[in-house]
């Protein structure tokens, strides 16, 4: 079955265009790891909870909006050595994949509020 990684992202909301290019040049670098698609979303209905939502989640502040993204890979074996790869790259400057160099590629964002996670799925319906 396949294995997923999950997102939540504050960015600036004047930032929109800048994350969609971000995204769109680095994200591909996952493809070429082996995950099956990428999918980055754009909140467009995303209430105030209660006690938690996902603004709470990431901090977000009243200029900013959430990016709600995954990563589907075939099987948690392709995603680890994916991200074995991508913590090699991050470790060494000299061999970062130019599409995450943050001198060419900056993120639109302030990644330490970027939240994320590993997941099995556990039940799966429709194509």
């Amino acid at each position: 079955m396949s294995y997923i990684d999950g997102f939540v992202i504050a960015v600036p909301t004047a930032n929109k265009q800048k994350f969609i290019d971000h995204a769109n040049t680095a994200d591909s670098m996952f493809v070429d790891m082996g995950a099956t698609r990428v999918i980055e979303c754009w909140q467009d209905d995303v209430t105030e909870g209660k006690a938690t939502d996902f603004r709470k989640a990431v901090k977000a502040k009243d200029d900013e909006s959430v990016v709600f993204s995954w990563i589907e890979w075939p099987d948690k074996a392709t995603r680890d050595a994916g991200m074995a790869k991508l913590e090699a790259m991050m470790e060494d400057p000299d061999e970062v994949d130019p599409r995450m160099d943050p001198k060419k590629n900056p993120m639109p964002f302030d990644g330490k509020r970027l939240i994320f996670g590993g997941f099995e799925p556990v039940v799966s319906l429709g194509a």
